[in-house]
């Protein structure tokens, strides 16, 4: 967890990324900042401190899920991005909600798999880089057999063999044997099928294999390749790191990391909202509020892994809310979504920070893009307010898509560019004002054109 972190240095990083929505930028510093403070409390309190979810109201293209990206990898907890309008009640074909908390359980222990993987790197490191050496120069037969004591020639030849080794050794470091091709034996990939099971129990995703059933009946089999020393090393690293992995105890912690630090963010939840009519496609909608709700209040999930808790996962859920609003949702999920946040339509100034401010903002991207090409771009500061302003244009002629809208302005201004690049290396490029007009303006007057390329 991001237990170093104060939620005013949670908002400083969102805010290398995303511009503007501090209010949503400071519920969701809140809302992580609490998930440490539970674990600082004694164990009969934490219990009953549960986590304030949140929901994110705001038109498309304004930085909802772009909060959710970044949260996410700020937070170094488990994490799951799920789009709501993908699950149906359970009943009809289609996902239920259950497989949320299944794949935020897979995606935690892959999680904590990889860092059990990094704490052992070394030994395992060491362990295959010896198993390659015995590979290259295979120990000789006295090495074997230790029963009676060594001879003198055998003792000679022994130490010759340590004195040949430790020289292979540093040759390997050096990088003096990449090009020798060794042949390793590794385990093949299972080829037995699976089955997957459908059912209205919430196990459709539940892969069963037959090895899980016939235990060792099938032998694990063996492949021998031919391969260069540094991709036989990579091998074997591999190799050794799963056998000093504990997969129990990694298991055991990831299971535990979701079910204390686990975050959920729902996308696109207006699109279930809404009063049954009882026909026609959406007629599952509230079927899936009522299965979501006790996943929100607290339920136990069963996983592959083992049973999962989700009384202190935190959800954020978000929608644009355009057709439907929040009280359209039944009272109940209403109640567990206690923080509501609404995100503000973007302004040309916003479009303009965007396109500069950024670590990630466009114009840095086209720039890093062309300079691969030897191409020098510079855009001037007029032609950057110029594009934010077709931006602002566009979204209110047509469907306001926010920022988004900028993605289709900057790759239509620098299609011809982008075609040319292999035959202008060296050149320096400026986009001014007459350039971009000279490239959009045509477009944005034809308001029929306009709909289809921008």
């Amino acid at each position: 967890m991001v237990e170093c972190l104060t939620p005013k240095e949670i908002v400083e990083a969102l805010d290398r990324f995303i511009i503007g929505q501090e209010e949503a930028k400071k519920a969701v510093a809140i809302a992580l900042r609490n998930r440490w403070r539970r674990q600082q409390l004694s164990s009969h309190l934490k219990e009953e401190v549960l986590p304030k979810n949140i929901i994110m109201i705001g038109p498309t293209g304004v930085g909802k899920t772009e909060i959710a990206r970044r949260l996410a990898r700020l937070a170094k907890a488990p994490f799951i991005k799920v789009e709501a309008s993908k699950f149906t009640e359970v009943g009809y074909v289609g996902r239920d909600v259950e497989s949320i908390i299944r794949d935020l359980t897979k995606l935690a222990v892959q999680m904590v798999k990889e860092e059990a993987a990094e704490r052992v790197k070394e030994r395992a490191r060491n362990n295959a880089e010896e198993r390659l050496l015995d590979l290259l120069i295979p120990p000789p037969p006295v090495e074997k057999r230790r029963i009676h004591a060594l001879t003198p020639q055998e003792e000679e030849a022994r130490e010759q063999y340590k004195r040949t080794r430790e020289k292979f050794r540093e040759m390997l470091h050096e990088g003096k044997l990449n090009d020798r091709t060794v042949e390793i034996e590794t385990e093949e990939k299972s080829t037995v099928p699976a089955i997957e099971i459908i059912s209205s129990s919430g196990l459709e995703d539940m892969d069963i294999n037959f090895k899980d059933f016939l235990g060792n009946l099938f032998p694990k089999r063996y492949k021998k390749r031919r391969v260069k020393v540094p991709e036989a090393l990579d091998i074997l690293t591999e190799e050794e790191a799963q056998r000093l992995i504990d997969m129990d105890q990694v298991v055991k912690e990831a299971i535990e990391r979701v079910e204390n630090a686990g975050i959920v963010f729902l996308d696109e939840i207006d699109k279930i909202a809404g009063r049954e009519s009882g026909l026609g496609p959406d007629v599952s909608r509230e079927g899936v509020q009522r299965d979501l709700l006790p996943i929100v209040e607290g339920t136990t999930v069963a996983t592959k892994y083992g049973m999962v808790r989700t009384d202190h996962i935190l959800f954020i859920a978000a929608g644009a809310f355009h057709v439907t609003k929040p009280s359209d949702l039944i009272p109940e999920l209403q109640g567990r979504f206690p923080i509501r946040v609404e995100l503000r339509s973007l302004t040309k100034k916003d479009f303009i920070r965007i396109l500069t401010e950024p670590e990630n903002a466009l114009i840095k991207q086209y720039k890093a893009l062309m300079a691969t090409e030897g191409i020098k771009l510079e855009f001037t500061q007029e032609a950057i307010e110029e594009l934010a302003d077709i931006a602002v244009r566009l979204n209110e002629k047509m469907e306001n898509i926010g920022a988004r809208r900028l993605y289709t302005v900057m790759e239509k201004l620098l299609e011809d560019l982008s075609f040319h690049a292999p035959d202008l290396t060296g050149k320096e490029i400026i986009i001014d004002v007459p350039y971009v007009r000279s490239r959009l303006e045509g477009i944005i007057k034809d308001e029929d054109l306009s709909r289809y390329i921008l």
